[in-house]
């Protein structure tokens, strides 16, 4: 009875959240034929201005920790969100009706991190007294941008792969070329890191990590971004909403994928930090944290880097399978880790 109730508590705490309550009010109010539209040049602004924003944080993060201890498990957080995208991309693709695009556009929003279920398991260990590394916060860039990147540039190269006449040949990651087209991949590669939404997250990190913008991030960035976020939320609710028919025919696909994808991505987090645990000490709650991430999805620089990187992409796939569905069972799933770290770990 305790955790139908800890599960009932969960869901409408998630629904009331800033996040999902915007979303959902967005598709209402594009539902009812309301004529409200964000113009472009602002929805464009404030996506600049959260990824940032994201991005300054990240790097702070980064310049306070021991770079040096934070190596491995950076680098085993980036394989983590790498390896989720790949996965997700080519589960869901092949579903019937689910498009390569729409595909590594889910996966990529559900490789990225979501900090919100980063901070929810961060106080579930302190809660517990559990201890964890401090740098555990910088390891979300290494994650995020990993799955995002790979998610656009795969997803690019695919259509470049169909778009392609016949016997041409473009390079897959993972095989499925005929021949490696250098100069396609490269142009596409370039054409990701300039593209605004990752050219904004990547400026952030550098700008985090190598100057000093605390009084700024503090003054401006930090007390309008819950205010952003909504509206980009409400943005996103209505557009996924005039796009929903497009997802009525797959729907079951996305639906399966956000309710298992959570607890089969947060294993592959879960190894990763037990690896870092043999080869560095990690500990207990960094291996616990790094599940969490992985079993996390972005509700915050996901959604807007693949509406401006991709965006023949449907947000009301990525967005309902991710916002819907994945964060909740991500929360609900941190006790497992906990649990499953302990008796692995012996403590």
């Amino acid at each position: 009875m305790d955790m139908i109730s800890t599960i009932a508590a969960t869901v409408v705490a998630q629904f009331q959240s800033p996040t999902l309550s915007f979303l959902i009010g967005g598709m209402v109010i594009a539902a009812m034929g309301s004529k409200l539209t964000v113009p472009q040049p602002v929805y464009a602004f404030i996506v600049m201005l959260l990824l940032l924003k994201v991005g300054l944080g990240a790097g702070m993060s980064m310049r306070e920790a021991d770079l040096v201890a934070m190596a491995i498990p950076a680098g085993l957080a980036a394989l983590t969100g790498i390896a989720i995208v790949l996965l997700g991309g080519r589960t869901l693709t092949r579903w019937r009706g689910v498009s390569q695009t729409d595909g590594y556009a889910t996966a990529g929003v559900f490789g990225a991190v979501s900090a919100s279920t980063l901070a929810a398991g961060m106080a579930t260990l302190d809660g517990r007294g559990i201890s964890y590394e401090g740098f555990i916060g910088a390891l979300y860039p290494f994650m995020d941008v990993a799955a995002l990147i790979t998610a656009i540039v795969v997803a690019r190269m695919s259509a470049a792969r169909m778009a392609a006449p016949a016997g041409g040949g473009v390079a897959t990651l993972g095989g499925g070329g005929t021949r490696a087209d250098d100069g396609v991949v490269k142009g596409i590669l370039l054409d990701t890191f300039r593209s605004p939404a990752i050219s904004a997250l990547v400026l952030g990190l550098a700008l985090g990590l190598l100057a000093k913008p605390e009084s700024v991030y503090g003054s401006f960035y930090e007390p309008l971004f819950r205010g952003l976020l909504s509206v980009l939320m409400l943005t996103m609710g209505m557009e996924a909403w005039s796009r929903l028919a497009e997802l009525r025919k797959v729907a079951h696909a996305y639906v399966l994928y956000g309710l298992t994808a959570p607890l089969i991505h947060g294993m592959i987090g879960f190894g990763a930090g037990l690896i870092a645990h043999q080869l560095t000490g990690f500990s207990q709650g960094g291996v616990v944290l790094l599940a969490v991430m992985a079993a996390s999805s972005s509700d915050i620089s996901g959604p807007p880097t693949m509406r401006a990187a991709l965006p023949e992409a449907n947000p009301s796939a990525y967005i309902g399978a991710s916002t819907g569905l994945g964060t909740p069972v991500a929360i609900l799933s941190i006790p497992i880790w906990i649990a499953l770290s302990g008796l692995v770990m012996g403590t």
